[in-house]
């Protein structure tokens, strides 16, 4: 039984939520992600990804710096803890459409699981699965 742990990732990039949507665009782009944990005290509050940004700012032609990532963020992020099965974790992102599911432990930040580390987590199974069909085969 594979867990969370196994496959989230631990690096997760986050913003304070007095930030500026614009200091946020700009981490987005820097660091190459889609998303955001926004942080208060040091605990997830909520998070923004670019669709948040275009839908809460470019198509309501908000300016960028005037407005805060606390202002944007989405604050119902569903979340599981690290040692949740892989298939609690896919049900609930597939529940509530969701595209990356945070990873609390003690309510603190540990990871994050996004639908990228699932398709590779299905892919090496399929793999393994496809490999040892064939040694049995033989």
């Amino acid at each position: 039984m594979t867990l969370v742990r196994d496959i989230m990732e631990k690096n997760v990039i986050t913003a304070d939520q007095q930030k500026t949507a614009h200091e946020g665009s700009i981490i987005l782009r820097d660091k190459d992600i889609s998303f955001l944990v926004i942080v208060k005290d040091d605990k997830p509050v909520g998070i923004v990804s670019e669709r948040d940004i275009v839908r809460r700012l470019a198509a309501e032609d908000i300016k960028a710096s005037s407005i805060t990532l606390g202002d944007i963020m989405s604050k119902k992020f569903r979340w599981v803890k690290s040692d949740t099965t892989i298939e609690d974790a896919v049900q609930k992102m597939l529940n509530n459409n969701i595209r990356r599911i945070i990873v609390l432990d003690d309510e603190k930040l540990s990871g994050v699981v996004t639908q990228t580390n699932m398709t590779e987590y299905l892919r090496s199974k399929i793999l393994i699965n496809e490999t040892m069909e064939n040694i049995k085969s033989d």
